[in-house]
C-alpha cells in the first residue's frame, strides 16, 4: 500500500502499512470521509510524521484524539490551526510553560514549531469524526501510533516521551526507560488539570535539561 508520508518514516513502517488491519483501517478512514465530515483534512492525516522526521525526533508528546471541531485539528496533538481559539487544554499547556520556562502566550495554536525542531506530536487516533469524539477509535489507528512507539523505542536512544494522564501512561508501557526519559503527569485538561498534578510539573525545563546534558540542543518552546 502506498501512502503518503515523509519517507524516512515510510521505510520504517513500511511492514506495518502492509498488515491486513492497516488495509482495512485505511478502507474505513476513506469511507468515512466519504460519508461525513471528518478532522484533521485528509492531506495533514500524517502531518505528524510529514513535520518530524524519524532521524529529528528528540521529544515525543502523546495525544488522544485530533480536535473534533470546525478549522481545529491539523494532524498534531494538541495543537490548533492558526486563528483559531485556544482549546482549554492548550491553555494549559501554555500556561505551565509560562510557569515554568517564563515564555510568554504565543499569538498562534499551531504547534508546527514544535514539531519542526524534532517534537513528534503524536495522537493515538489519528483521524475523527466532526462533534463525535472518540468516533474513530479501535479501528485500527492504536495498533498503528503502538507500533510507531515501539520504532522509535527500538531505534533510538535519548527520547524525551511527555505522558500526560492515564491514557497516554497505558500506551507509553512499552518504552524503555533506561534508554529514554519518561516524563508523568496528570493530563492538562482543566477537568484533571485543575485537581492538581498538571501545573508544577516543569516537563518543558525537564526535557531540556536532559538534551542538553546529552549534548543535544534544546526545544525552543
Amino acid at each position: 500500500m502506498d501512502v503518503k508520508i515523509e519517507e524516512s518514516w515510510k521505510v520504517r513502517l513500511k511492514k506495518e502499512f502492509e498488515k491486513p488491519y492497516f488495509e482495512s483501517l485505511i478502507t474505513f478512514v476513506k469511507a468515512a470521509y466519504k460519508s461525513a465530515v471528518c478532522y484533521p483534512p485528509g492531506s495533514l492525516i500524517f502531518n505528524a510524521f510529514d513535520k518530524c522526521p524519524f532521524d529529528k525526533t528528540r521529544v515525543v508528546i502523546l495525544g488522544q484524539d485530533p480536535y473534533h471541531g470546525p478549522r481545529q485539528a491539523n494532524g498534531l496533538s494538541f495543537s490548533v490551526n492558526d486563528g483559531v481559539t485556544f482549546p482549554p487544554s492548550l491553555i494549559n499547556i501554555f500556561k505551565e510553560l509560562n510557569d515554568d520556562l517564563g515564555v510568554p502566550f504565543p499569538k498562534s495554536g499551531n504547534l508546527e514549531r514544535w514539531a519542526e525542531q524534532g517534537v513528534l506530536l503524536l495522537n493515538s487516533t489519528l483521524t475523527v469524526q466532526a462533534a463525535s469524539a472518540g468516533s474513530h477509535q479501535n479501528k485500527g489507528w492504536e495498533q498503528f501510533t503502538d507500533a510507531v512507539i515501539q520504532c522509535i523505542n527500538d531505534e533510538k536512544e535519548g527520547v524525551v516521551f511527555m505522558l500526560w494522564g492515564k491514557y497516554a501512561q497505558d500506551k507509553g508501557k512499552i518504552i524503555d526507560t533506561k534508554k529514554h526519559f519518561v516524563l508523568k503527569s496528570k493530563h492538562p485538561s482543566p477537568m484533571s488539570a485543575n485537581f492538581g498534578g498538571w501545573f508544577g510539573n516543569k516537563h518543558f525545563s525537564q526535557a531540556n535539561n536532559y538534551l542538553r546534558g546529552r549534548g543535544v540542543a534544546e526545544i525552543e518552546w
